[in-house]
């Protein structure tokens, strides 16, 4: 590994490696991930003892992109995996060294323990608890929308850790083991017909005070880093057509082209302002990026998230004015309106996952614009004191 390489040697160096070791075989590979890690392409921008190279962002850039070009996958995780980043962050340094190579080798699955019955916009109002018995903490209490709980073999869990301070001062950040008693995974149904969330109870479930990231009270701002990581991955991309008949903007000149409406005007304005919104979004998300040191949070991301779920709301109702009264037609032998219906109903994920549309308006408002706060009355009494409905 070269020091301080100039872009030409990286460059050569990258597709050096990928020439020995990629090929189209490795996709579904599990020791791929492994090799990228060992080689310190998994996370280019992060130190040199934490598996990086210390590279800087443009550099890290060169990276991804002769990656992408032979369809490797692996890099820019140091961008995109939001569970190694709040690890590096905030854990221990003996839980890092156990957990970090793992999530860079995707060897343990994840999910969010966040949202609660009656604390879904307001997070820092949650009232699942994590007491303090020693070395391990005793949770209980109750998460809703959780991705992935099923499958997880930790979830990152935010629960209330002292009751006597401020709801936002009060809170502690773990790694919770998913793989124990006392955990109830139970699925819910979507408008989509799927159930990729759940509810999960949580009774005298245990988690070591090893899992603990930062402070027993810090969470909240740990919290704001892995925010930050989850807006901007959902800032840059969504989910695609349920039918694979295609789901970019690109496609929609396509799928306007098949339904004969290429020609009317007003449908071509309309695909010209959702490629528009896309090429500033993706635009305005490379530079909060850019912009975003490890272990911090950018409020920046909030516009990319925002942007996004306004851009899938605009295209959903674009494919139903291309389609017509075809997009009322349902079912695998119909994949073009199929996708409509999917994307249009999908499209309120964004809007309300990760803080909703006007939880990233409030916070664009406050700490982009600098306007003032809303009144919140329960900010500075103690949260025993706050009261619930």
């Amino acid at each position: 590994m070269s020091i301080n390489p100039t872009d030409a040697e990286l460059v050569a160096e990258v597709r050096e490696w990928l020439a020995v070791n990629w090929d189209q075989g490795r996709k579904h590979d599990p020791e791929w991930l492994g090799k990228v890690v060992e080689a310190r392409w998994a996370v280019p921008r992060w130190p040199t003892e934490w598996f990086g190279r210390g590279l800087g962002d443009a550099q890290a850039r060169l990276v991804e992109r002769e990656f992408k070009a032979v369809g490797a996958h692996g890099t820019g995780q140091d961008r995109s995996n939001l569970w190694a980043n709040t690890a590096l962050a905030y854990a221990t340094p003996e839980f890092k060294a156990k957990i970090v190579p793992a999530l860079l080798r995707d060897e343990v699955k994840m999910c969010l323990l966040y949202s609660e019955p009656g604390a879904g916009s307001d997070l820092a109002g949650i009232r699942t608890r994590a007491d303090s018995h020693g070395d391990h903490f005793v949770v209980n209490g109750q998460k809703v929308w959780t991705s992935s709980a099923a499958d997880a073999d930790y979830g990152m869990l935010i629960a209330r850790t002292d009751w006597d301070v401020p709801k936002h001062k009060g809170i502690g950040f773990f790694f919770l083991p998913m793989k124990q008693p006392g955990i109830d995974v139970r699925p819910l149904r979507q408008i989509t017909d799927e159930a990729h969330f759940n509810e999960v109870f949580i009774t005298d479930a245990t988690v070591p005070a090893a899992n603990l990231l930062g402070t027993p009270t810090q969470g909240w701002e740990v919290l704001q880093t892995a925010l930050a990581y989850e807006r901007s991955l959902m800032g840059d991309r969504a989910r695609g057509p349920r039918s694979g008949a295609g789901g970019s903007t690109g496609d929609m000149i396509g799928l306007a082209r098949e339904a004969g409406t290429l020609g009317d005007p007003l449908i071509r304005q309309d695909i010209a302002r959702v490629t528009a919104l896309r090429t500033l979004n993706g635009l305005n998300n490379a530079r909060a990026k850019a912009d975003l040191a490890q272990g911090s949070s950018s409020a920046i991301m909030s516009l990319g998230k925002l942007a996004m779920s306004r851009i899938l709301h605009e295209e959903a109702r674009l494919r139903t004015s291309i389609l017509g009264a075809a997009s009322l037609l349902e079912g695998p032998q119909f994949p073009r309106a199929e996708d409509a219906n999917f994307l249009t109903l999908n499209a309120y994920f964004t809007s309300i996952g990760g803080g909703t549309d006007q939880i990233q308006r409030n916070i664009i408002g406050e700490r982009v614009l600098g306007l003032p706060k809303e009144p919140e009355v329960d900010r500075d009494m103690p949260f025993r004191q706050v009261r619930s409905g």
